[in-house]
């Protein structure tokens, strides 16, 4: 079944100290491009998202963002002893060298740089696995998301690959025709200009030229080529590359067919057959 590769997916779980968000968006891609904005604490899941995004996901540019909204500050202070040592010991050495009179030390030490430190905690990375059970609801959102937009796009392939077949069906009595006025045109052509010819030469020549013109086999493998790009998009495998493959070679045999058609009716249907393969190519870039 086709999947698009756009879609949106979320979920949002409660923590003991923070309430935990998680959006996915998903646009086309030729390959998996993930833009993950995860909290610091968790940086070293990263590996592991990655992994599990793109088992899921195949295809598309994915930006994955998590977000941490804390009830309560997570952020500790604490003194920084050894630098304040530090400091001290060099304001009394300066004092007494300088001879100062002392003042409130401790104080000014306070405001010198890295005397206090702010930590982070990072009790919540013991929450991980249930953070992670959480981006695979997200995750199952998007692909829901991404089968349903994936619905539309193979009812209007349907429709695409229908009406290419019917402009197809359309062709075949034309082509018929055709070759008939090409016979008699080549003899009518001949009988005017009087000129004496071998018949048995006469008709192997004809043979050879309307063979040139004839679109029966170009005819059959086009009728195969729908038929399998019908066949392929209703597999459940993600289908889009190959899809544009058979896509290529239906588009080989209509171009094909065009210059060969010398009868300006053909040449009107296979203009309309071309503009409905553009648009299938056009669809086919969002599909997974």
């Amino acid at each position: 079944m086709i999947q698009s590769m756009t879609g949106f997916g979320k979920a949002q779980i409660d923590l003991s100290d923070a309430s935990l968000n998680i959006e996915l968006r998903s646009l086309n891609s030729k390959h998996l491009d993930l833009n993950i904005k995860i909290p610091q604490s968790y940086r070293d899941k990263e590996l592991e998202l990655k992994k599990l995004l793109s088992q899921n996901l195949i295809r598309g540019k994915v930006d994955v963002n998590i977000q941490l909204d804390y009830i309560k500050s997570n952020t500790e202070f604490i003194l920084n002893t050894d630098k304040i040592k530090q400091y001290h010991d060099q304001i009394l050495d300066l004092n007494k060298n300088l001879n100062i009179e002392q003042t409130n030390i401790l104080s000014t030490i306070l405001k010198m740089p890295e005397t206090i430190l702010k930590k982070e905690s990072d009790h919540e990375v013991d929450n991980w696995q249930e953070i992670l059970n959480a981006i695979n609801v997200a995750i199952q959102d998007l692909i829901t998301y991404r089968t349903s937009e994936g619905e539309n796009l193979n009812r209007d392939l349907s429709k695409r690959i229908n009406n290419i077949r019917k402009l197809l069906d359309a062709i075949i009595p034309i082509s018929e025709k055709r070759i008939e006025k090409i016979k008699l045109s080549l003899k009518e052509k001949i009988e005017k200009s009087e000129l004496r010819v071998d018949e048995n030469r006469f008709e192997q020549e004809l043979i050879y030229y309307l063979e040139k013109q004839d679109i029966t086999e170009e005819i059959v493998r086009l009728q195969s080529h729908l038929a399998y790009f019908s066949e392929t998009k209703e597999t459940n495998s993600p289908n889009g590359k190959k899809l544009g493959f058979i896509c290529q070679e239906i588009g080989r045999e209509i171009n094909t067919i065009g210059s060969k058609s010398s009868d300006s009716e053909m040449q009107k249907i296979v203009v309309n057959m071309k503009d409905e393969l553009e648009k299938i190519k056009e669809q086919l870039l969002n599909i997974l």
